[in-house]
Order: C-alpha cells, then structure tokens, then sequence
C-alpha cells in the first residue's frame, strides 16, 4: 500500500496536467507545492497543524496529521496528548484495586453466556460495515455513530434503570456510554454521577479508516473494531436483559476516534479523572474475529491477553475468567505502546487491561484497508469474546473491590 508522501506527488502531478490542458503550455504555474497542500486540506488534515504525540511513556514529537497517518502505516503506536498533556495524574494519586482471586459467579453466571448469540452480532456487524466508511472526521462515520446510539438505545430500553448517553466531540463522530447502575441496599438505582462507586467499564473503538486516503477511500473496518463494537453490544443485550444487582456500575463504551491517536478514548478518561470518578477496571476489546492466520500457522485457535503496559492484576483475573469461561485458551502476547484504547484509562491513572483475537503477530493484516470484510472472520470467536466480556463485567460488577 502507498503512503501519503507518495500519494500526494503523484495526485499533484495529476493536478498540475490538469492545470496544462485547462490554460495551456505556455500559461502553467509551478503549482505542485500549493496541489499537495490543497489535497491534504481536501483528505481532512492541515498541513500546518502540529500535533503532539506520545510515541512512549514520556517520549513526545510534534507532527502534523498526515505524519501521524505515516506512522500508523509504519507500525508505531502512539497517543495524541496535543489537548490534554496537562490532565494527567501522577502515579502516586493513582487508586489500586485487588481483583478476586478467582471467579466467584458461576452460578449465575453460565446461564446467562448461553444467551449469547453469534448471529446477532453477525447481523450488527453487517450493518455496521454498510457504512463507507466510519473515518471519525467523515460525514458517514457520524451517521454510522449515530445508528450505534440507537441501537444500544434501543438495547438498553427492556432496563429503565440504564442511562445511554453520547459523549460529544467537536469532530462529529461521538463516543457512546452506556451506564447500568448499582443497586443500593433499599433496591434503589445509585446516582451516575456518584463519585463513591468503582466503575468497571468495557470498551470497544467504532471508528475505521483507510490509511491510503482517510476521507475518500472506503473503510469498512469489519475487524478493527467493528469486530469489538459488536462483541461487546451483544454482551450489553444479555447483561442487561438480566437485570443483576450490581455493587459496582458497569459501563459499556463505544469510542471515537481511536484511529487518530485515541481522542476519544481520552477526553472520556480525563473527564471521568477530573469529575473525581472511580474506575475499577477497564477492559478493551479491539479485534476479536480473525483466525485465519493462527490455524495456517498450526497454532491452537485462543484468545490473546496483551502482557505490556496493562495493569499485571485486572490481566492476572482476567486469565482466570478466561479459563474459567470461555471453551478455547489464552496466549499471552504484546502490543506496544498505545496500541488501543486502554492505554487512554491507564494514563488517566485507572487499571486497564487488553485482549486481542490471537497472538499479536497472528493477528488480521487486512485492516486499514477497504479489505477488513466480514468474510475474513470467525463468528464463533467472537462469541468467545463475548462470553469473556459478560463473564468479566458480571464477576466484577458483582465484586468488592478493595483498594491496595
């Protein structure tokens, strides 16, 4: 696939025959320097913008958008901090929580994981691809968030104690939380906005692109992350369905803009940091249905558990739920620096955890094209996914979570 440096000559190039056939030989301009900035403007970024990065903990550059873009084509991870590099918590203001030393909840449970059902995130995952593409700046990657409101909407509705709410961003494609409350002692739901409950969120990124041409070129993001939206929409459908008395809220996230340097993911966290908000733990699935590459590779078909930069305890239990749960094992592997949208809660000062649909270098190599399509994955191992999801937000809102 071409990068941008050189895409862009080459569409200047095309605009400066443009120019010849419309004016003549004799009247050209050298117009390839203004063609390149015209055409960054046009693909939704501003050359003239600088942006700073967090490439690792404490390792920062300034680029401007297109260079982001470079470096995702390239393989590096990073973090766009330009809006909020003064949010940050120092580590020592940062809460602990112990996780149970084992699941706690089967009984409850295995009921409710065979509730779960392939064929609707299937379904989701059809429409949601319908979308040319869900770039977060692009008019259709608004209206593919503004169905996923509606959905989880409608999801929601069997629960009147649920709030589902967008959380609004100045670039159009907003981000999704969906809060099942604590049920107090007298059977009342406790106040959202409370400051004395651990939240156990699970999150998932809506949006796609196209590295090529962000804003032109389809993107229909089947498995990075229409894959994890839709995972975890179906484990909301059941959770919600069965009505739990939760000790602890349990969030649903759906975030935008992850693909442009977790900004989504961000102003959520540094929010929830600024209002005082408990977070107990935070899980992130991003990627859940290829497999392909794992069973070419003569490799057991299982859930890969990111190792570096989570948090060892929420992973440790996260394990066990694995095991516990779900019918295939887990591999540990890693990811990187800022590989999703865990990394935005962990900055923030929270516990975060990540989970990928095999060993990272087994993982889907279509993405970021307009190849990530729904016939590349395993229905199947989603379900998987999904099944580890329920069981996680259910043993954890049902948990008392001590701090260390």
């Amino acid at each position: 696939m071409r990068s941008l440096a050189l895409v862009l000559p080459i569409l200047a190039a095309a605009a400066n025959a443009a120019h010849v056939h419309q004016h003549g030989a004799g009247q050209q301009q050298p117009i390839a320097e203004v063609d390149k900035t015209n055409l960054a403007n046009a693909l939704g970024l501003d050359p003239n913008e600088l942006r700073l990065i967090e490439l690792g903990p404490g390792v920062t550059k300034e680029v401007t958008e297109q260079e982001k873009w470079e470096l995702k084509k390239a393989g590096t991870n990073f973090i766009d901090i330009t809006d909020y590099k003064d949010s940050y918590v120092a580590a020592s203001s940062k809460k602990v929580y112990k996780y149970p030393s084992r699941p706690q909840n089967e009984a409850i449970i295995r009921p409710l994981l065979a509730k779960l059902d392939s064929k609707n995130m299937k379904a989701n995952l059809e429409k949601f691809t319908s979308f040319y593409t869900r770039y977060y700046k692009s008019s259709s990657g608004a209206e593919s968030s503004r169905w996923l409101l509606s959905k989880v909407n409608d999801t929601a509705s069997v629960n009147s104690k649920i709030s589902v709410a967008p959380f609004i961003h100045r670039w159009g494609q907003n981000s999704i939380i969906a809060h099942v409350p604590p049920t107090s002692e007298d059977g009342a739901a406790v106040d959202y906005q409370s400051t004395s409950v651990k939240r156990i969120v699970i999150g998932a990124h809506q949006d796609s692109v196209n590295l090529l041409l962000p804003m032109f070129l389809r993107s229909p993001g089947a498995d990075d992350d229409g894959s994890g939206t839709v995972t975890i929409l179906e484990a909301f459908r059941v959770l919600v369905g069965a009505k739990v008395p939760f000790k602890n809220p349990v969030e649903f996230h759906w975030y935008s803009a992850e693909e442009g340097g977790l900004l989504g993911s961000q102003a959520i966290f540094t929010h929830y940091k600024s209002k005082g908000y408990q977070v107990g733990a935070m899980l992130q699935q991003d990627m859940t249905g290829f497999v392909k590459k794992t069973l070419d590779a003569g490799q057991a078909e299982s859930v890969g558990v990111i190792t570096d930069f989570v948090d060892p305890g929420l992973t440790a239990f996260i394990k066990q739920v694995i095991t516990t749960y779900c019918d295939i094992p887990y591999v540990e592997t890693k990811c990187g620096y800022a590989c999703s949208d865990h990394a935005s809660a962990s900055k923030a000062g929270y516990q975060s955890a990540f989970v990928i649909e095999s060993a990272f270098e087994n993982s889907d190599d279509k993405i970021h094209s307009t190849e990530d399509k729904i016939e590349y994955l395993s229905f199947d191992h989603m379900l998987q996914h999904a099944k580890l999801t329920l069981a996680l937000a259910l043993e954890l809102g049902l948990a008392d979570l001590q701090e260390l």
